[in-house]
Formats: C-alpha cells, sequence, structure tokens
C-alpha cells in the first residue's frame, strides 16, 4: 500500500499531478478544488496518497492533508454506491469543512448541487454518514473545536480516524476511553486505540 509520495512535482494539470519519487513518475489523481496546495512544477512536494486496487487497474488518489484522505476513505468504504470517483466529485465540489457541515446540518440539497452526486447519493450520504456511521456528533464535535479542551479535540480527531478506517463509532469509542492518560497525542492515540482493537 503506498501511503505518500514525497518528490518532485513533474507534471500538474486539472486532477492530475506527476510525481518523480526516486527516478519513478507516479500519476495521482487528485481534487479539482485546491490543486495549488500541491506546489509547483519543478518543486520538492509531499502527496498523501489512497491506493485503490481493482481488476483491471491501479489507481493513486492523492490529497493535500489527512482530512482529505480521511474524507475519501470514510466515503468510499461507509456509503453504500459510492466509489472513488463519487468520492473524488464530492472533494472537488466543496471544502471539507463545508461538506462535514452539511452533512451535520441534514442539508441535502447542497450535497446534491455537487457535480455527478444528485438527491438520492445525497440522501444516501446523510444517512449513512450521520445515522450509521455515527460520524455526526464526532463533527459536531469538531466545528465547535473552540470549545472543546486539548484532549478531546485529540480524542475526537483519533475517534473520526478509527471511523475512517472502518470501525463502527460505538467500538472505536471505547477504545479511546481505555487509552491511558499519559496519551496525548491523537496520532499515539489511534496507535494505542488500534492495539486494543485488534488485540
Amino acid at each position: 500500500m503506498i501511503t505518500f509520495l514525497q518528490g518532485t512535482l513533474e507534471e500538474s494539470w486539472p486532477g492530475r499531478l506527476v510525481i518523480n519519487a526516486g527516478g519513478v513518475g507516479y500519476e495521482v489523481t487528485i481534487p479539482m478544488l485546491g490543486e495549488d496546495r500541491f506546489g509547483q512544477i519543478g518543486e520538492p512536494t509531499k502527496v498523501l496518497t489512497h491506493h485503490h486496487i481493482r481488476e483491471q487497474e491501479q489507481t493513486l488518489y492523492g490529497f493535500a492533508d489527512e482530512e482529505g484522505r480521511d474524507l475519501f476513505r470514510l466515503l468510499i468504504n461507509r456509503v453504500t454506491g459510492v466509489g472513488p470517483k463519487v468520492a473524488m466529485s464530492v472533494l472537488s465540489g466543496m471544502a471539507s469543512s463545508d461538506f462535514k457541515q452539511a452533512v451535520v446540518s441534514g442539508d441535502i440539497a447542497t450535497i446534491a448541487k455537487i457535480k455527478g452526486l444528485g438527491k438520492k447519493t445525497a440522501e444516501r450520504i446523510v444517512l449513512e454518514l450521520g445515522d450509521k456511521v455515527g460520524v455526526k456528533e464526532a463533527w459536531e464535535a469538531q466545528s465547535s473545536g473552540a470549545s472543546l479542551t486539548a484532549d478531546q479535540v485529540a480524542k475526537n480527531d483519533a475517534l473520526l480516524a478509527l471511523i475512517s478506517l472502518g470501525y463502527k463509532q460505538a467500538e472505536a469509542q471505547k477504545a479511546i476511553e481505555k487509552i491511558p492518560a499519559e496519551i496525548t497525542k491523537p496520532d499515539e492515540m489511534l496507535r494505542a486505540a488500534l492495539r486494543l482493537l485488534q488485540g
């Protein structure tokens, strides 16, 4: 599994990059929104990736940050009928924070305006992410970050990461509550929770 590429930006096209990493040119499909976040041609860059393998092809999807990649994985893994192409449409059509707010508030009309989605897909996204997966509460807590302590923010970030990896909210929450108090960073919490869930 390729989780990131670090190298020189060789080509930059709408929705596509070519990264020279160790003398190999990797083509990476990226969201149309925020393309400028990957830098200029000829400059060093780092792209977080999701390596998607199907029978006939392998595709690298690229993201400027963890939030975008987590949202992409959440959509393709947890929403019925949503594959990489639709997930990329979501990330190309709306900022992650705006999309999360639309899911939290049940704003189907706004989500349905994203090119390639439509009302039925928007309804399914709101229903399956909000009600079945249970990210609604975590996203609400994330958007009201100012009122949360640093520890609560870290726990919430770890919870969202676990949900995007496919764990149910209830089991992820239980694992996070068992983490020793001295572990305070989100990535350390995530590793500790994964050890508990897999042990």
